[in-house]
């Protein structure tokens, strides 16, 4: 990006010379023989830099460098003073201005000068765009839905995300939970820090630990090295705790300290170290329960529940279906290059009517499929929901329901568990398939950790082999 500078001074002769100086750095640059002047010119993202004279005749560049400042907090300002005046400049810089250069002055020394300052508000206004980005791939806008349920999820993020507290998010799998994170952390004062995240269902009990906290070189066998944990790698940013309820009660004590006390000890270490991090929880599991049953403590329970956002499964805001629909048909034409198709209403209704246990996540997936599969103009509901509006499930197999009606009925459970597990087959080889049996790609897709995917594919009885040629061999 080429920066550029405003020069403001009312010595004409002093003017042409710093463009031309300028110019040969290569900047662009524009001028001003006025602070009156130099105030019309100055718009929000006009110059990176400007560099005025401290005594302009009218306007002084104190006025100059405060109306600049107002405009544009990322620009950057460079005063030119006359002998003796060091203090005023000092001032200048209180106020804003980047750096001072006395007069008379070096060519080699402001060429540096310039250099320096400019630099800093590239990577500045570099930072703010990106930061901007983050805020907009993270916000409300990845949130979709407009029901009377997510009104009042964004009436919340809006009133907890400016403060520390420490906020648990709970819904079903697949609600959006970690988006709710995200827009909270992206619209907080720590949004220029990190958000890291850990998945507390995803790693053994002898690891849970390590990774939340980190360990010291030797502090068990295999830690060759000094490591820091989450906690340490989130200091100053947000910590999400994701599947909060699978941790293990001995690491939920030592979690319950660090909130409170806002210090721990590194495993294999006994040097206090003190972090400012906020937490926050998710869990799709029912943690009262868990509080009754022993496997939760109740003191970290209330710890973590300051505030508790409860986001509705996908059939409790059916209305948000269309509009949902239509968000993952632009985003997964963009993403795959194809032409976005719209749906019939057979299969809009169908989409209205269908269970989605796996919730948005479920949605998504169904969305993003019919439009790779779908070779007509439009998607049916044969695309979206395939051969389970048949109700075989899409394996060519009885529906877990038609024993329901035979001799040998199924129970409400074992038809609940063959649903599921059926769900569950079919959304990781899509998602495997996709990807072209690529496992880390695929798990990364749908949100998962590569170890529980795999974990998951082997209570399945499913390959990447089988889920890429699934179609040759009627999978």
């Amino acid at each position: 990006m080429v920066g550029r500078v405003l020069v403001v001074d009312d010595e004409k002769a002093l003017v042409l010379a710093l463009r031309g100086l300028l110019k040969k750095e290569g900047y662009e640059v524009d001028v001003a023989y006025s602070g009156e002047e130099a105030l019309e010119k100055i718009q929000p993202g006009s110059f990176h830099l400007i560099i005025t004279d401290l005594s302009l005749g009218g306007l002084s560049g104190m006025d100059v460098l405060a109306h600049a400042r107002d405009v544009d907090p990322e620009v950057a300002v460079i005063m030119i003073t006359a002998y003796g005046s060091e203090k005023i400049a000092v001032d200048a810089m209180k106020l804003g201005a980047a750096d001072y250069v006395p007069k008379p002055f070096d060519n080699d020394e402001l060429r540096v000068v310039v250099r320096k300052v400019m630099e800093t508000a590239l990577l500045r206004r570099d930072h703010t765009r990106l930061l901007q980005q983050v805020q907009e791939a993270y916000g409300f806008e990845q949130i979709v839905g407009r029901s009377p349920a997510m009104l009042q999820i964004y009436s919340m993020i809006e009133k907890v995300a400016d403060t520390d507290v420490t906020v648990l998010i709970r819904g079903p799998s697949g609600t959006g939970k970690e988006l709710v994170a995200n827009a909270v952390h992206y619209r907080s004062p720590r949004r220029a820090r990190s958000m890291v995240k850990m998945n507390c269902a995803a790693l053994s009990r002898e690891l849970v630990e390590s990774e939340l906290f980190g360990h010291e070189r030797g502090a068990f066998t295999g830690a060759v090295a000094r490591r820091e944990g989450k906690f340490e790698a989130a200091n100053g940013g947000t910590l999400l705790l994701d599947e909060v309820g699978d941790m293990p009660l001995e690491t939920q004590a030592k979690l319950l300290r660090a909130l409170q006390e806002k210090e721990f000890e590194r495993v294999g270490g006994n040097q206090p170290i003190r972090v400012d991090v906020r937490v926050i929880a998710a869990t799709n599991q029912d943690l009262e329960e868990g509080v009754r049953a022993g496997r939760f403590r109740e003191d970290l329970y209330y710890r973590l529940k300051v505030v508790e956002i409860v986001l509705p499964a996908l059939e409790e805001r059916r209305e948000d279906i269309p509009l949902l629909i239509d968000c993952f048909l632009k985003a997964a034409a963009e993403r795959f290059g194809r032409p976005p198709k719209p749906l019939t209403g057979d299969a809009l209704r169908a989409a209205l009517a269908h269970e989605w246990r796996g919730n948005v996540r479920e949605l998504r997936s169904a969305v993003e499929q019919a439009l790779l599969l779908s070779s007509g103009s439009e998607i049916t509901a044969e695309n979206l929901l395939g051969a389970e509006r048949n109700g075989n499930g899409g394996h060519g197999s009885a529906s877990p329901f038609d024993t329901l009606s035979g001799d040998h009925a199924a129970s409400f459970r074992e038809a609940k568990e063959r649903t599921v597990q059926d769900f569950e087959r079919r959304f990781l080889r899509d998602a495997l398939r996709r990807h072209g049996g690529n496992i880390t790609r695929a798990a990364e897709e749908v949100g998962m950790y590569r170890q529980s995917f795999q974990q998951k594919m082997r209570e399945l009885g499913l390959t990447a082999e089988e889920a890429v040629n699934g179609e040759r061999k009627g999978v």
